[in-house]
């Protein structure tokens, strides 16, 4: 019966193995933390306690059918989709920005008309943009010597695509500039023009933090609500001085995750009984770290990033053994572009970064960001998957 179900296994999850046992890992910190966490979710909202659970396992299901699904299709075809999937983003990102649900002062998701589910559009956009500079950079790889080449191919579809998402989720952007970035020097642009870039990109900043720090508050809030926080949040964190005024909660947050990871200790196994889940907003979401380092203490943490860390490494490897440039971009990109964003959440849960909005992959509670991440693991695997086939038939250990 065993050797059946292994036998069943490898014949129908293929790719790289050890990649399937982190997300697998993930899923599990996932529905075990989440239930954990949203003790205080489940009062609120006046439910029986296992709701939240069923339907993390729910969406987690989704998720490893959308994982097998997507890595069983040749990558190949991915260059194709990805044109389709950054055209399709950017009209998304605009329509967002105008008729968005206003979150926080924030126009992030969108409302899927009958279903009633809720996505972000940043999340496809994300996706879309490491697989559209993946497939650019494979496809005119001659072409990108000329400055003039670089900004029409890669630069501008970056900037469009950032800027869309900054206005209401610049955390969400700054990590898919940094995402492109390194793609493009893995992608081999020359260092030449990536110092142009560089050089574009502090003069675009030094613009931004001159009018942030110079434009009245008044006339801020009339264009941009998020404008007046980001500047709160740069003062106190240079500071060191909460701002209470513009973000109530912020400071709450960061105390109430310093007491969680402070009762962890070096090593805790006390599953489910986390005492700051019931005073610590977002528990569940964006500070779902510091209740698993509550849990299970420092060493439970470690566990976390270690998988993060090993998960990056893995893909890193795939550029090394990747036989085409395509393939190789999209893996190494992607995997970046998770990694960063959890090496942020867990930052941000450690008081080490401003307070964001940023989930933890595939372990904070979640519908689309959960989807699309799950895309992106199976887009991953689709690579490794055909590696391991040419290998195979190149006689190739």
């Amino acid at each position: 019966m065993n050797n059946k179900i292994l036998s069943f296994l490898e014949e129908n999850f293929k790719g790289d193995r050890v990649i399937w046992v982190i997300i697998l890992c993930l899923f599990i910190v996932s529905m075990i933390s989440v239930y954990s966490a949203t003790g205080s979710l489940v009062y609120k909202m006046n439910v029986g306690h296992e709701t939240y659970l069923i339907k993390q396992i729910g969406i987690s299901i989704l998720g490893i059918f959308l994982i097998y699904f997507t890595h069983i299709v040749n990558y190949k075809h991915y260059s194709r989709i990805a044109q389709l999937l950054w055209y399709i983003s950017i009209p998304l990102l605009i329509y967002t920005m105008a008729y968005g649900r206003h979150i926080n002062g924030a126009s992030r998701g969108l409302t899927l008309p009958l279903i009633g589910l809720t996505f972000q559009p940043s999340d496809l956009a994300k996706i879309a943009l490491i697989m559209f500079l993946a497939r650019q950079l494979a496809v005119n790889q001659e072409k990108m010597k000329e400055f003039k080449d670089v900004m029409y191919s890669l630069i501008l579809p970056i900037a469009i695509t950032c800027l869309l998402i900054a206005r209401d989720n610049l955390s969400t952007a700054l990590i898919l500039y940094f995402t492109s970035v390194l793609v493009m020097f893995i992608g081999r642009v020359s260092i030449k023009n990536l110092s142009i870039l560089a050089s574009l990109t502090l003069i675009a900043a030094a613009i931004f933090i001159t009018l942030l720090y110079t434009v009245p508050e008044p006339v801020q809030r009339k264009y941009s609500e998020r404008s007046v926080i980001w500047k709160h949040r740069i003062d106190s964190y240079i500071s060191g001085v909460k701002a209470d005024d513009i973000d109530p909660d912020e400071d709450y947050q960061v105390q109430q995750a310093k007491i969680a990871i402070s009762k962890g200790g070096l090593f805790r196994l006390n599953p489910g009984g986390s005492d700051q889940r019931n005073y610590l907003p977002e528990a569940y979401n964006d500070f779902i770290y510091v209740i698993i380092v509550e849990e299970y203490g420092l060493l439970g943490g470690a566990f976390v990033l270690l998988l993060y860390i090993f998960f990056l490494y893995r893909c890193i490897k795939m550029v090394i053994n990747a036989p085409r440039t395509f393939g190789a971009l999209l893996a190494v990109g992607l995997g970046i572009a998770l990694v960063t964003q959890a090496m942020i959440n867990m930052a941000v849960a450690v008081d080490l970064l401003p307070v964001t909005g940023v989930t933890l992959p595939l372990v904070s509670m979640g519908g689309s960001s959960v989807v699309f991440t799950s895309i992106a693991f199976g887009v991953i695997l689709s690579v490794s998957r055909n590696i391991q086939e040419e290998q195979q038939i190149s006689g190739i250990p």
